[in-house]
């Protein structure tokens, strides 16, 4: 009689619970335990990356460590833990869940590399990455017949010796993109060379991985291996031919400005998935496929951005983090013990990091780049990140790298990553040329010579306010004397760590580096809206214009205007205020965080800064210069950042179509001492130099009496806060307000009011209110002062963020 000795197969877990109330334990079901796990994730990594920020780690640091974490290395010591949250019988569920992240964030890798930039790029970045390639290859197959030799024995021998190169050799591109972009040197030319040639090597890291993976099939006949390698190259083939032919159709239907429509991005997803599943039928994996499409499909025109944006937020915020999840439960550290496994630890770590910054350094010395600049290349080339965990979890499923050399390997991956940015910022430091760079003279609007070149930075977030700045500026022209007027208009775009971020530096590159350049730049579809508006303006009012983009993380965008502003020798930055006006008038807040970029800004710039309040100044079109009409007024209080407010105005009255009318508050001779009832701190008075001010106020009355455009008013104050409110109501209906952000004296210390936006000051702040009478824009101006700016800012919280300067263009 027989007896049933098969152990019982574990019942499969149901999708969903029928709830609690029912007996049901929710995490014994697959949707909700995996929601578990997603949330669990999700909220570790963003924990961890947010502790390595200060480090100024890129999130795959995190995602890496945490799920590291949750593996048997940490929390998964606990058994309990491990049943409850990641029990073998799920495990299944999320590795598809992983994948399919993983086959769509490679297919957004792909969307990253554009391959005309591939084909024309220069011998400096060619031989970088080929260098890059080969010496690691060739002491990545050296160091596997050691490991082969200890902790690695029995395993196929080409497939690891392959599987071993690749390992050592790869660069992540998307990784590095993104520290480079951190460091600020995604602009520079080291940075130029080090993306050229990641790209070079990603590409060429696939393709190895892709011979690796033909070769470490289960099945030993070497035929079979040949026929997945050729049926591989078969795919990419039929690929070219087949897919751009199709995608440039639809890039043709898909106009800049119109949605696309929802057609064309299903059936993309759908080729994504289609290529996925041909290529793990072929027996390499999902990923090449949803790479080659990504790679092949063309980047002109808004449909790859629209892409882009439809996929990117949900897979690398929500699927990808699951992917290192799933690395991290296959890595245990424990299993490293003893001196040997350690040895081995540092043997591939020193044998990664010595052949590719020993292969990079000597190809760039022979091209004569510095022994700096050579160093850091070595370093950035050296980054691992995302790409090697996929290498190395193939690894794994394919059985051709155990568990011990598994861990050795991640945590290799994990070390060269982590080391590139401190390592970049102590060897390379930008910062350090740009003080070499010689100081220049004119800071201020104010000056002695009214007659020399005034050079202004405007920056701009969002296209809505260019018509009223470019009317501002057009305003501030005058009337052409001596030097005139130079313009640069920044662009400011955030840099995250979104794909369509990366694809957008490769769009501003295209047209010149680091900023768009106004000679490259052709005005089709990918022509930035800012760029357009100002050539135009350039072309109507014969200003030279300098349109550039700027692109970093919204905690270092302050750098990026402080840095260009002094590289362009700027007299005043212009920045826009962070609210915007609504139908009714009221001002309503935007982009809270450019506020604090704002306030950066003014305690580190190198020269004048103006915020502007935006009102519709001329309209909500550019006004051409035979139809300007507008009046102008300046409330005058005395002090540094007053006269700079007066400069600016004179300067402004030049223009034939505008009238200046200039408000002097003066305290009345009865009154004098009774305004306030506090001491005027020095503080109070910072700036405050009544003979200058009484000097300035002598060449005011004077040319008021000879020049019709300029209008003076001096008003005897009695009643701070009711008699400057009367005197804005006697020209409420003016086009613009020039005021000084601190005003000095005692009627501006009388009117101070608690504001919620101080980077305003007491006068901008009470113009903006809504008890105030006026509609008008306010222009609040503050005077560089050589040590130091906005002394009441720094208490206020905003940080100080240093990092690496933007290179030049």
């Amino acid at each position: 009689m027989a007896t049933n000795s098969t152990k019982a197969c574990p019942v499969p877990m149901k999708a969903t619970s029928n709830g609690v109330f029912q007996g049901d334990n929710p995490i014994d079901f697959a949707l909700p335990l995996a929601i578990l796990q997603i949330v669990i994730v999700i909220v570790l990594t963003r924990v961890l990356a947010y502790l390595l920020r200060p480090l100024r780690q890129p999130r795959v640091i995190a995602e890496v460590i945490g799920g590291i974490m949750l593996g048997p290395s940490l929390l998964g010591r606990s058994k309990v833990f491990l049943d409850a949250v990641f029990p073998k019988k799920s495990l299944t569920v999320l590795e598809t869940l992983a994948n399919l992240g993983l086959l769509f964030f490679l297919f957004l890798a792909g969307l990253e590399i554009d391959t005309k930039a591939l084909r024309h790029t220069g011998k400096k970045a060619l031989g970088i990455a080929l260098a890059g390639i080969s010496l690691p290859f060739v002491l990545g197959i050296g160091s596997s017949f050691v490991l082969k030799a200890t902790i690695s024995k029995g395993v196929d021998s080409t497939a690891f010796l392959i599987f071993m190169g690749v390992a050592l050799s790869i660069t992540a591109f998307p990784v590095l993109a993104r520290i480079l972009a951190e460091l600020k040197l995604l602009t520079t030319e080291i940075g130029r060379l080090a993306m050229s040639a990641a790209a070079v090597n990603d590409v060429a890291a696939w393709i190895l991985l892709a011979l690796a993976i033909a070769l470490s099939g289960s099945n030993t006949s070497p035929l079979v291996s040949l026929w997945v390698f050729l049926a591989g190259c078969g795919f990419v083939f039929g690929a070219i031919l087949i897919i751009p032919p199709i995608f440039k159709w639809i890039a043709r239907r898909c106009h800049e400005g119109e949605p696309i429509e929802e057609t064309y991005i299903c059936a993309t997803l759908a080729v994504v998935l289609v290529c996925g599943f041909i290529t793990d039928a072929i027996g390499i994996h999902s990923m090449f496929g949803a790479f080659v499409v990504g790679v092949l499909i063309p980047k002109e025109g808004p449909f790859a951005g629209a892409l882009i944006e439809k996929v990117e937020d949900l897979v690398s915020g929500l699927f990808l983090p699951l992917y290192f999840v799933a690395s991290g439960l296959k890595t245990n550290v424990a299993t490293i013990q003893g001196a040997q496994s350690w040895g081995l630890l540092v043997l591939v770590t020193f044998t990664a990091c010595f052949g590719k910054i020993l292969g990079t350094l000597g190809v760039s010395l022979a091209f004569k780049i510095p022994m700096r600049e050579a160093i850091t290349l070595g370093f950035l080339m050296n980054t691992k990140g995302l790409v090697e965990l996929i290498v190395l979890n193939i690894g794994k499923d394919r059985k051709v790298l155990n568990d011990q050399t598994f861990a050795i390997m991640v945590l290799m991956a994990l070390f060269t990553t982590f080391i590139t940015t401190p390592v970049v910022m102590a060897v390379y430091k930008p910062a350090r040329r740009a003080k070499k760079e010689g100081e220049y003279k004119h800071r201020t609007v104010e000056r002695d010579n009214t007659n020399t070149q005034l050079r202004i930075l405007t920056c701009f977030h969002g296209a809505g306010s260019i018509p009223s700045m470019i009317n501002l500026l057009e305003a501030s022209r005058g009337i052409e004397k001596g030097e005139g007027l130079c313009v640069y208009a920044l662009h400011l775009r955030e840099l995250s760590e979104r794909s369509s971020a990366i694809l957008m530096v490769h769009k501003v590159r295209k047209n010149g580096m680091p900023f768009w350049n106004r000679r490259g730049v052709n005005a089709g579809a990918d022509a930035d809206q800012v760029v357009v508006a100002f050539q135009a303006f350039q072309e109507l009012s014969r200003v030279n214009v300098r349109p550039m983009t700027a692109i970093s993380s919204m905690s270092d965008i302050h750098e990026d205007i402080c840095t260009t502003a002094s590289r362009k020798k700027a007299a005043i930055v212009i920045l826009p205020f962070h609210k915007h006006q609504q139908l009714d008038g009221s001002l309503e807040t935007t982009r809270g965080d450019y506020r604090w970029v704002n306030r950066r800004v003014l305690l580190d710039a190198p020269c004048s800064v103006g915020i502007f309040v935006d009102r519709g100044l001329g309209g909500s079109s550019q006004v051409s210069a035979q139809d300007v009409s507008y009046s102008v007024v300046v409330l005058f209080f005395g002090g540094r950042d007053d006269r700079e407010a007066l400069a600016y105005g004179l300067r402004m009255a030049e223009h034939p179509g505008i009238v200046l009318t200039v408000f002097r508050f003066v305290i009345s001779p009865e009154r004098l001492g009774e305004i306030v009832n506090v001491e005027v701190s020095n503080e109070n008075l910072i700036g405050k130099n009544p003979k200058l001010d009484e000097e300035i106020m002598f060449e005011i009355r004077k040319k008021a009496s000879v020049d019709e455009s300029v209008k003076f008013v001096e008003k005897r104050i009695e009643n701070a806060a009711v008699d400057v409110r009367s005197a804005i109501e006697e020209v409420r209906r003016s086009n613009l307000f020039l005021v000084g952000r601190m005003p000095g004296g005692e009627i501006a210390l009388a009117i101070r009011e608690n504001s919620e936006c101080p980077e305003l000051g007491p006068v901008g702040s009470l113009l903006i209110s809504p008890e105030s009478s006026t509609t008008a824009s306010v222009l609040v101006i503050q005077q560089y002062n050589g040590t130091g700016t906005a002394p009441d800012l720094a208490s206020t919280g905003t940080e100080s963020m240093t990092s690496p300067d933007k290179d030049s263009e």
